[in-house]
């Protein structure tokens, strides 16, 4: 394959996976907005602070303090005054916010298995050889 086809190639996979992942986002009814979710994946895997969360998001402080203070009305985080530095604050997941990222997921699942239930078996195989290779290309 040319270059120039390869190129070309690789815009259409980014876009393709934008839209895929635009959709999943925004097209599924779950009860907690995407950048919510996100947030909640990042505290998932542990406790973080409101600006760490901010960076990570690449989202400005008084935007990320937003995002918390919806999230904490909701009853998903928590924030407390870190011991070891009174002056920070440090935001953990609650149980109801790891059920809240759990429906979410769990959404986002059915949706894309609603896309792809109506495939023959043969499109499902090309399906499954596309990822596995879509995941080495990430991975590297």
């Amino acid at each position: 394959m040319k270059q120039q086809d390869r190129r070309r190639l690789a815009v259409e996979l980014r876009s393709v996976c934008m839209r895929i992942s635009r959709r999943a986002r925004f097209e599924n009814v779950a009860t907690i907005a995407p950048h919510q979710f996100s947030v909640l994946a990042k505290l998932d895997s542990g406790s973080s602070t409101p600006r760490t969360l901010a960076e990570l998001e690449c989202v400005s402080a008084p935007s990320m303090t937003r995002t918390l203070t919806g999230l904490e009305q909701l009853g998903a985080l928590t924030r407390e005054t870190d011991p070891q530095d009174r002056r920070r604050v440090v935001v953990t997941i609650t149980d109801a916010g790891r059920a809240m990222l759990r429906e979410g997921r769990r959404s986002r699942d059915e949706w894309m298995f609603e896309r792809i239930r109506c495939l023959s078996d043969e499109e499902c195989a090309v399906l499954r050889e596309a990822q596995r290779i879509l995941d080495g290309v990430v991975a590297r």
